[in-house]
């Protein structure tokens, strides 16, 4: 009988043994790649037009990662104005994908809500090389209640508003650009154009910029000043810095040098359409250059602040590991590559060598006609900037000129601050309708600020304005606590 007790105990001793070699070993394939051994495959998802030639290009980026990583990617484009209804029900019905873009307040409150996985731990084992040259800022900035959830695109990492000519008419007028440094500066030139350029409009559609730091957006009346009190949460519009903006911006509407629907038009004013002086937006490096190029007509810009790191500029562009990725590490190995490898990243990019773009001899590159009609996909939500080649016409200190840029920039006081509303959810709805019916018409001048501005101010408070700025300060102030 004891002989028989010691057989059966041998037994089970050695099945166990098998199982948990098995499993180690099921384990072990695990990380190498997919089931049994096989390339694991890697399904993303990220923004943009589908393209004709994206099989094609992934054909070959299949067979590098193969060998790489024992991986394989199946890339899956949605076209931008589905993506951010579709790409929500994905992530909602708990679809199993690994990776998918994401950006901004999107990024923040899947986060929040469990949707992405915390990479944190990742980003020192396997993402190990990725870390060690994304630039820190962006990982800071984009912690959610202390926690990295995407890698961020590794490219400006700073905002610039800047104030954009046509530079054929600020020469043809001999304008002096260098005594531009306000709003209010823009008027003699202005007035020129308005007066002998009937076919231009002086200023394409165009919201006054007021220089905060905001909690949401530059709509919403909850900010914090980049300069003085960096401390305490505060409704812009309250400012007197608001109102002789709009003063100003209200002067000109008058004038005629914005468009009379210049608060409800959907004109998106492309830069290819030569029919504006000046225009406002963010920019970067050598922007002109890019803008030149698409527009096919030079422009030069100049600085409306100087540079500086918020929560929207380096939340711009994030590939996320999904909760319900299959295999997390592995898509954690597949990001790595994509950011550190300049073959893989400029192969996902660009295109084939030879079929797509050309290598010169000095190895910049030049687009084929197949890069423009079968092979176009966004550069800036791809990844690593910093691994790109360079175009033939692209200045040779590009990239020493954005890493320049960034360094240059100072800290907005919220960057790494992301807000939960939840205690203040039914106000802050109230005050997203009231600023959309307020803003754009004192933003692009076309009321009278000392008319409509208190008469916002009144509506923002009556709709619980008070109540969103204690709950603000109040998260605020614990964040920077845990700062310290």
């Amino acid at each position: 009988m004891k002989k028989k007790l010691g057989l059966l105990l041998a037994l089970v001793l050695s099945i166990g043994t098998i199982l948990a070699a098995c499993t180690s070993k099921d384990s072990s394939t695990s990380d190498k790649g997919g089931k049994d051994g096989q390339p694991y495959e890697i399904k993303w998802y990220t923004i943009g037009t589908p393209q004709k030639d994206t099989d094609k290009v992934f054909a070959e980026v299949n067979k590098y990662l193969k060998k790489k990583i024992n991986a394989t990617v199946k890339m899956t484009q949605i076209d931008w104005g589905d993506w951010a209804q579709k790409s929500q029900v994905m992530i909602n019905s708990g679809e199993p994908f690994d990776i998918i873009f994401t950006n901004g307040t999107d990024y923040v409150q899947n986060s929040q809500k469990g949707a992405f996985l915390a990479i944190d731990d990742m980003l020192n084992k396997e993402g190990k090389d990725l870390k060690n040259v994304v630039d820190p800022a962006l990982l800071e900035g984009i912690k959610v209640d202390g926690k990295i959830y995407g890698v961020p695109t590794n490219k400006e990492a700073a905002r610039q508003s800047v104030y954009t000519f046509n530079k054929r008419l600020v020469d043809k007028y001999h304008f002096d650009l260098t005594k531009v440094k306000s709003l209010e500066d823009l008027e003699p030139m202005l007035k020129t154009i308005k007066e002998n350029e009937p076919g231009i409009t002086p200023m394409a559609t165009f919201k006054a910029y007021l220089p905060f730091d905001y909690i949401f957006n530059n709509e919403m009346p909850f900010a914090i000043p980049f300069e003085g009190d960096r401390d305490h949460v505060v409704n812009p519009f309250e400012t007197d810095l608001a109102m002789s903006t709009y003063k100003t911006m209200h002067k000109y509407y008058k004038a005629g040098y914005l468009k009379e629907d210049a608060a409800t038009s959907k004109d998106s004013w492309p830069m290819d359409v030569e029919n504006w002086f000046v225009r406002m937006g963010d920019s970067q490096p050598y922007a002109d250059l890019l803008w030149s190029r698409s527009a096919k007509y030079d422009v030069v810009s100049v600085p409306a602040e100087n540079p500086v790191t918020i929560n929207d500029s380096v939340s711009g562009s994030i590939q996320a590991i999904s909760a319900t990725s299959k295999n997390p590490k592995k898509a954690m190995e597949f990001l790595t590559l994509l950011n550190t490898d300049s073959y893989l990243r400029n192969l996902v990019d660009k295109g084939i060598e030879g079929v797509h773009y050309k290598k010169n001899e000095d190895g910049t590159i030049e687009d084929l006609p197949a890069r423009i009609d079968r092979y176009n996909v966004p550069t800036y939500s791809l990844g690593n900037h910093f691994v790109l080649y360079l175009y033939k016409n692209d200045p040779k200190d590009k990239w020493d000129k954005f890493k320049e840029f960034n360094e240059s920039a100072t800290q907005a006081p919220t960057l790494g601050f992301h807000f939960n509303s939840d205690p203040v959810r039914s106000e802050l709805a109230s005050i997203t309708n009231i600023s959309k019916e307020f803003y754009p018409a004192l933003a692009t001048g076309s009321v009278d600020p000392e008319v409509y501005l208190p008469k916002y101010n009144k509506k923002l408070k009556e709709a619980g304005l008070d109540k969103v700025l204690k709950e603000i300060q109040k998260q605020f102030d614990e964040w920077k606590s845990s700062q310290k």
